[in-house]
């Protein structure tokens, strides 16, 4: 499979963008018309440049208004196109993209417009390029790959063949299952994108909101089945316009790129197996099995605020036997590792931050395979005497990943490494698991975090929404596994004066913000924390006026629930109960919570009153949570 991606797709100078193309691993390019001429240097220099970087030009694009034209704008299309196949062949390209017509003289007919391209196409011959015609999904009267693939039927020339994209098939909601009909030869070249579904101008929609296949709520892979049951084996090209990518990081988003099309193609072939191209070998997507531990690096005043947190809901204590530093928090099958000898908990000051979590999976060799396949990187670290070697990745913020497997070598051996602590720690509070782990991150990294997720575990995205935060908008996604065992949530700001933008900009490498517990009896540990000196957010007396009003509470219910700070909410399912630490640090917090009867939501009605609690707390405590 030789992989592309345009490069318009990516922010910076044609050498930079050059630079994260290659690094990704993409196999070529499409020249994106602007880049070249805003590069100083001649078309052999940037030939050159291209394939000093191992890369080759697949694709020139793009060339508009062509076909359909009156006299005298015919004839100085056809001068505009020798022009562009002169450069072509300084730059070492072959292949031409030429969109649909939106010229405000040109004018319709299927036959018009193959006279035209097969015209083109034996102008093409003589310069020894290719001319692929594609549909816009807005142009003025070819809109439509099915009548781009007749124009280019009956063009009838071995220069002229055809381009689909994604977006302009999908966008239009179209079905792909008319392209498997087309003779695979005749496809020159496959571009993909996806896009959020979002009612508005296709023009504008396309111009600014394309994401990554996988990223967006589009159909990609419907699309490329279609496309390769025709027998299509060229090129497979990301062409991506996207504001936030245009203003990114260029290395975070090519690698993604290259992550989104491994996957996709890896989909394809599981669904409808490709056999006319080869594709390299890749494990399925490792089955999650639930949240095995969580580590965080600390000060050793960190590691005390942590203690005093953990102990009083019911979390017994033990010692790494050969790292004294090391401490596990433990409740049933809840673990919490407090580590004070990482390599940066002295740059922690009096902090805390979670540094590694311990994912429970199905296969952890197919994991490290498949990670190593999409480009993530591997992590590694001396170990201690003794210490298991566990495989690790690290994921898109610098949080290490670690892999654990039942019954076999990627296990850990709880009750053998650590060893309890004494006297005997307080009673158990019920607390059976994580439920879920919130993560924050700037909104513009927000697809990178998503595509990762889904990209490498057999985990589901659910939409975007809004989460009000006083000082702006979050937008929050949730990923989870199908049996719920995996949950997380992605808070992206574009902001540091809302809560989760403050605590990234504080919080360098770490974007875990909040652990969600959960327990079976939120009444019993709200009782039991009450007098530990465990610190309950403070809710204000106004919302539970409203939940009394929402929910028909009466006045020993809504008393209960009031006396502990818990917030309540429903779906069709059931009620939720949540109950909140107050924020530690720059932003850091626990939550407990109960699930009724089958709820699965998370209390977004709730954001916005606990948000504004906890930015209360943080001011309080003179951290400048703007």
């Amino acid at each position: 499979m030789k992989t592309s991606i345009a490069t318009v797709t990516l922010a910076g100078e044609l050498p930079e963008k050059l630079s994260a193309i290659a690094a990704a691993g993409f196999d070529g390019i499409e020249i994106f018309e602007q880049d070249f001429i805003a590069y100083d240097g001649t078309p052999r220099e940037v030939g050159q440049h291209v394939r000093d970087h191992g890369l080759d030009i697949m694709l020139f694009q793009p060339f508009r208004d062509f076909e359909g034209l009156p006299e005298p704008e015919r004839t100085r299309a056809f001068e505009r196109a020798k022009c562009k196949f002169d450069v072509m062949g300084e730059l070492g390209v072959d292949l031409m993209l030429v969109c649909s017509s939106l010229h405000p003289k040109v004018i319709g007919g299927i036959d018009r417009a193959a006279d035209d391209l097969h015209a083109l196409g034996e102008l093409a011959s003589q310069h020894g390029v290719r001319i692929g015609y594609e549909a816009l999904a807005w142009g003025a009267y070819v809109n439509d790959h099915r009548d781009a693939w007749e124009i280019v039927r009956r063009a009838d020339h071995d220069h002229v063949g055809l381009i689909v994209d994604s977006f302009h098939t999908l966008g239009r909601s179209l079905s792909p299952d008319s392209i498997r009909s087309i003779p695979g030869d005749k496809i020159f070249f496959v571009q993909l994108a996806d896009a959020p579904l979002i009612t508005m101008d296709l023009l504008y929609w396309s111009r600014h909101f394309r994401n990554m296949p996988g990223e967006g709520d589009l159909d990609v892979t419907a699309f490329m089945r279609a496309v390769m049951a025709t027998g299509y084996n060229g090129p497979i090209s990301l062409e991506i316009f996207n504001d936030s990518f245009r203003g990114g990081n260029p290395d975070m988003i090519a690698r993604d790129g290259y992550r989104s099309l491994r996957a996709i193609m890896d989909d394809v072939h599981r669904s409808e197996p490709i056999t006319c191209m080869p594709l390299p070998a890749m494990p399925p997507r490792p089955i999650i099995q639930g949240v095995e531990f969580v580590e965080f690096a600390a000060s050793q005043t960190g590691a005390d605020t942590l203690a005093a947190i953990l102990l009083p809901m019911g979390f017994t204590r033990a010692v790494h036997k050969n790292n004294q530093n090391i401490i596990l928090f433990q409740q049933g099958d809840t673990r919490i590792i407090v580590n004070t000898s990482h390599h940066d908990s002295a740059a922690l000051a009096d902090g805390a931050k979670v540094c590694d979590i311990g994912l429970h999976i199905d296969n952890a060799d197919n994991a490290i395979t498949r990670a190593k396949e999409l480009r993530v990187p591997l992590f590694t670290s001396p170990l201690l005497s003794g210490e298991l070697s566990l495989p690790a990745i690290q994921s898109v913020g610098g949080t290490i990943i670690h892999f654990i497997e039942a019954d076999s070598k990627h296990q850990i051996k709880w009750h053998d490494d650590f060893i309890a602590c004494s006297p005997a720690e307080p009673e158990d509070c019920n607390i059976t698991g994580i439920d879920h782990l919130a993560l924050s991150m700037p909104y513009s990294d927000m697809l990178s975090w998503s595509l990762f997720y889904t990209s490498l575990f057999e985990v589901q995205k659910h939409p975007i929404v809004d989460v009000i935060d006083p000082a702006g908008v979050i937008r929050s996604q949730v990923i989870e596994s199908s049996d719920k065992s995996f949950r997380l949530t992605l808070n992206g700001s574009d902001t540091n004066r809302t809560l989760a933008g403050y605590f990234v900009e504080s919080n360098a490498g770490s974007a875990v913000q909040h652990i969600a517990l959960t327990t079976s009896d939120i009444f019993s540990i709200a009782e039991k924390l009450a007098g530990t000196g465990f610190e309950t957010l403070a809710i204000p007396a106004n919302y539970y006026d409203d939940i009394r009003a929402r929910f028909g509470f009466d006045e020993t219910a809504l008393s209960a629930i009031k006396q502990f700070n818990i917030l309540y909410d429903e779906d069709e399912n059931g009620a939720f109960y949540q109950l909140y630490s107050v924020p530690y640090g720059d932003g850091f917090f626990f939550e407990i919570i109960q699930r009724v009867d089958g709820y699965q939501g998370y209390g977004a009605a709730n954001a916005p009153y606990r948000t504004a609690a906890l930015k209360r707390v943080l001011s309080q405590k003179n951290a400048p949570a703007r």
